[in-house]
């Protein structure tokens, strides 16, 4: 008879290594589930821009200067890569990243683009020190990103000499590197012609700079679900995977985000406030915030912000952040991450 190969605690060598390869395999079939879904998002928010003029937009770089990218549509090929220093698969890719832009530097421009989501101008700096990248790194206020459906990151948007978006991506893959390729050829995607050079256009409307409320203001024209009439309101900005995906690349977001959920809870119950939490469109989707909201009962209702103009109007760059807005409808006060007194803060707004 054949010897079985059933793992025993009599060869435990065998069992640790086997142990080892099983979770080594768990780990990338989970990696390439993330991938794969991130590929999808980034497909379904590229269909509608592929062939469309690519968005005139003035970017700021780290280094102080700035990028005028309606100069540079018509030139030749730019290549924005929307990136964030806590996303696990930018860092995956950089490497990669810095070798496209040695390869094609000279005949596309590659620009790595910040998406200034919970990202600061320190955080950038030294994240390119520490990876020792070499090309042009603009700081993106969100609108681009609006403009460009950003919903993962890392983003990939190639925008061909003739000034419009060709290939929208999430992998550095082979898609990627033949629509570089094509690009940097003067080539059309495949089942398009070149066409001659478009003058760039906003391709929604957000291209108008967006009315930022302060405080003071009265708020107005936003798409949120309606709060309770005569009530003060409280919107919480907040990403659902905060405090388990920024658990690893940045502790002290995820822990500031389980503050706010907390609190919240507990504010809530004591009513007189109507509370609504407002999620990114940035890897969420309206399924995984209703899996959020049942994963935690007791929260404020969600809402999911699907094209992040209620972010854009409260100027809300940074998760968790509180907006508080008093019974007239006027913005009372903007809580970020690390400003606690948020008991404080309603008894305030209560007049109490």
């Amino acid at each position: 008879m054949k010897a079985s190969s059933t793992v025993t605690m009599k060869d435990p060598m065998t069992l640790i290594h086997f142990i080892a390869a099983l979770a080594t395999a768990l780990f990338a079939c989970a990696t390439c589930g993330a991938a794969d879904d991130g590929a999808t998002r980034a497909a379904h928010a590229g269909q509608p821009l592929i062939g469309q003029p690519a968005p005139a937009a003035v970017l700021r770089t780290l280094d102080g200067g700035t990028i005028d990218l309606a100069t540079r549509y018509g030139r030749r090929p730019v290549y924005l890569k929307f990136w964030a220093t806590w996303c696990a698969p930018c860092l995956q890719q950089m490497p990669g990243f810095e070798r496209i832009h040695r390869q094609y530097g000279k005949r596309i421009d590659v620009i790595a683009v910040n998406a200034g989501f919970s990202d600061t101008e320190a955080d950038v700096r030294a994240y390119r020190a520490r990876h020792g990248l070499t090309m042009p790194i603009a700081l993106d206020d969100g609108s681009l990103g609006r403009r460009l459906n950003l919903r993962v990151t890392p983003q990939h948007v190639l925008i061909g000499a003739d000034g419009r978006i060709a290939y929208v991506g999430h992998l550095d893959d082979a898609a990627l590197h033949a629509a570089l390729e094509r690009a940097a050829q003067g080539r059309a995607a495949q089942g398009r012609v070149a066409a001659a050079p478009a003058q760039p256009v906003a391709l929604a409307p957000q291209a108008q700079a967006a009315r930022v409320f302060r405080v003071g203001d009265k708020v107005a024209g936003l798409d949120l679900p309606a709060g309770a009439g005569g009530k003060p309101r409280a919107l919480v900005f907040f990403s659902p995977w905060c405090e388990t995906y920024l658990r690893e690349t940045r502790a002290a977001t995820a822990r500031a985000c389980r503050r706010v959920r907390e609190d919240a809870t507990r504010l809530l119950k004591r009513g007189g406030v109507d509370w609504l939490a407002v999620a990114a469109p940035l890897w969420t989707s309206t399924a995984e915030l209703a899996a959020y909201a049942k994963a935690h009962p007791g929260t404020p209702r969600v809402a999911l912000d699907r094209d992040g103009a209620a972010f854009a109007a409260f100027g809300i760059r940074a998760i968790p952040s509180v907006v508080l807005v008093d019974a007239d409808g006027r913005v009372a006060r903007v809580l970020g991450p690390e400003e606690r007194g948020l008991d404080a803060a309603l008894r305030a707004l209560r007049g109490q």
